[in-house]
């Protein structure tokens, strides 16, 4: 399974039949408290009431995406290591997030191996001697690809929000880049003001 195959085998549907969607909080740029969490996605969930769930999908290499080799910092097609996972809150699916790393970096690390990293995937990358340092985050509206639209069990006409968060080491290094693909009818995404700033 690559970058274009991620759909989770399940029961047809029929055209309009969309699943009722809980509406999920997703805050940018993400909270401190929420980002030092085991998940952020479980941890914005269960703040909002939502009963979440998680699914790994895929992990594995995979040819690098133009988006992501430029985060990165690699060629076009190179490979990448993967994680990949479904989200849901109340058994509706309402995003696909994907954890990339460079192989030369992550290659043999136990962020290859299958299932969830614990305590936490940033305590994973920690453990193997990366601190962070900054982010970068940016947000996209666009149509879904096929596959997104079957995982995410979207109707026609509905759009997903893309966004793209790259942590960078103390030393400017990209070692961790996280696409989430968020149903966009699913979602509302608050902004925050920097703390400190006096004007917005």
């Amino acid at each position: 399974m690559n970058a274009g195959e991620f759909v989770e085998s399940q029961a047809p549907r029929r055209a309009g039949q969309r699943p009722p969607g809980p509406i999920v909080r997703r805050t940018l740029p993400t909270e401190p408290s929420v980002r030092a969490s085991a998940s952020l996605f479980v941890a914005e969930a269960e703040r909002q009431g939502l009963r979440a769930g998680r699914r790994m999908l895929f992990v594995g290499p995979e040819p690098a995406a133009a988006h992501v080799a430029e985060a990165l910092g690699v060629r076009p097609g190179e490979p990448v290591l993967a994680r990949r996972k479904l989200l849901l809150a109340d058994d509706v699916p309402v995003r696909v997030a994907t954890s990339f790393f460079r192989l030369d970096l992550f290659e043999g690390t136990p962020l290859g191996d299958p299932g969830f990293v614990r305590p936490s995937l940033q305590a994973g990358i920690e453990a193997l001697g990366h601190r962070f340092g900054h982010a970068e985050e940016y947000l996209i509206a666009r149509p879904p690809t096929a596959p997104e639209a079957e995982t995410l069990l979207l109707d026609a006409g509905e759009w997903v929000v893309q966004i793209v968060r790259t942590g960078y080491a103390a030393g400017g290094t990209p070692i961790h880049t996280l696409e989430t693909i968020c149903a966009a009818s699913r979602h509302v995404f608050p902004v925050t003001q920097v703390t400190g700033a006096d004007e917005f």
